[in-house]
């Protein structure tokens, strides 16, 4: 374990690398175990070593900006910020060692996977690749197989996000994310051997789809309550917190179900012991959801959020933006899948608010619409909360016609 020691640092720097990094950390935690993998548990690990290290020098940094009650209290909410994403990186330490300790988890759970849900893995960039000393945007990865490099390990450093402009090093791990047929091509291209596709077994509990499904739901779920929580304080938006707190309640109802219904299947395997690892996951998921809670805190209980932590979102490497759909834009009397948003613009529309929504209790909630499907329908006054990158949120800008 490293020392570390107090360091005049940026508050903001810490803040949005923090972010990024939980973010990171809960998709790579689901991947191990959904997947399988060894190798992205792995990784895992070292991100959580990493966030140990922000979370003292954010800690150390705020205790000395504080000199009086009036410093303490506005400086409160970025504290609760600061706990709640090393809360989500130790829930997604406890998910990784799952597969790494060998807790129990059924072995055939990939068997099962949805066709939806992308492969992850890790492939260390071999020193002869046609990738090296070429930028993402000359390998053009996405467009020309549906495989993103996701995040890059390099010489223990971390390029979370990374995007056109960044340059490959020989001996840099990527972490690609795509569908199967993409992800053994570039694989090989990358490291000069073959990926082999693991070969599950055939399912030990008849119903274990709904395990697969449910996790993957938990995963999303806490995902968006996260995101949802970042919106809510780069906007100061009680509303917005609101939505956290009915996902928290979500979580925690879908994880009570999670739990029950592995206990009964433990009734049905020959070995109950190779299902506790499910139990941990259900726990895990339910402590980033109330790490969720934390992040918008401030911002439930009147306090506001303070300037730094609006900073730090904004400056992240995945931005959250607010945009309205403008009456003359393409998106007016349209859905975000005609009009392939995601597509078009690279940023996910993780909620909008309807058009007439009033304050909260003088509007249904169904003004809200959380975790919009490619259905959701759009016309002019609606805003969409997005999330992406710089030049993605020009793009949707532009669509929308206005921020």
């Amino acid at each position: 374990m490293s020392e570390v020691e107090y360091e005049p640092v940026s508050v903001k720097e810490i803040l949005a690398e923090m972010k990024d990094t939980a973010e990171l950390l809960i998709d790579l935690s689901y991947s191990a175990v959904l997947l399988g993998s060894d190798d992205i548990a792995e990784e895992v690990l070292d991100l959580e070593e990493r966030m140990d290290v922000l979370h003292l020098k954010a800690r150390m940094s705020l205790l000395m900006a504080a000199r009086n009650p009036e410093d303490a209290e506005a400086l409160a909410p970025v504290l609760g910020v600061v706990g709640a994403a090393e809360k989500i990186s130790d829930a997604a330490g406890d998910i990784a060692k799952i597969v790494l300790e060998e807790i129990g988890l059924p072995d055939a759970m990939r068997a099962t996977l949805p066709e939806a849900v992308e492969t992850l893995v890790r492939a260390e960039l071999a020193p002869d690749a046609p990738y090296v000393d070429h930028t993402l945007g000359e390998a053009h990865l996405e467009t020309e197989t549906g495989v993103r490099v996701i995040a890059i390990h390099r010489a223990g450093e971390w390029l979370l996000n990374p995007g056109p402009e960044t340059g490959l090093r020989a001996g840099d791990v990527l972490l690609l994310r795509g569908p199967e047929t993409g992800i053994g091509a570039v694989y090989e291209v990358v490291t000069g051997s073959a990926y082999e596709f693991p070969d599950p077994p055939d399912p030990a509990i008849d119903d274990l789809e709904r395990a697969v499904d449910s996790t993957v739901h938990m995963k999303d779920m806490s995902e968006l309550a996260v995101d949802l929580a970042y919106g809510a304080a780069l906007f100061d938006s009680p509303e917005v917190a609101e939505e956290v707190l009915e996902l928290e309640a979500e979580v925690d109802a879908l994880q009570s179900r999670f739990e029950a219904w592995t206990l009964q299947a433990a009734g049905r395997v020959e070995d109950p012991i190779t299902l506790r690892g499910l139990v941990r996951l259900g726990q895990a998921t339910e402590v980033i959801s109330d790490a969720a809670v934390e992040i918008s805190e401030g911002v439930l209980r009147g306090i506001g959020t303070h300037p730094v932590v609006a900073e730090a979102v904004k400056e992240s490497d995945e931005i959250i933006v607010r945009v309205t759909v403008g009456p003359d834009s393409p998106l007016d009397g349209t859905t975000l899948g005609e009009e392939r948003v995601a597509t078009e613009t690279g940023m996910r529309v993780i909620a909008v608010r309807r058009a007439g929504a009033g304050e909260r209790g003088d509007q249904p909630r169904e003004q809200w619409v959380v975790s919009p499907d490619r259905e959701t329908g759009l016309r002019a006054g609606d805003v969409l909360i997005a999330k992406g990158t710089d030049a993605g949120a020009d793009r949707l800008a532009a669509l929308a016609g206005g921020r």
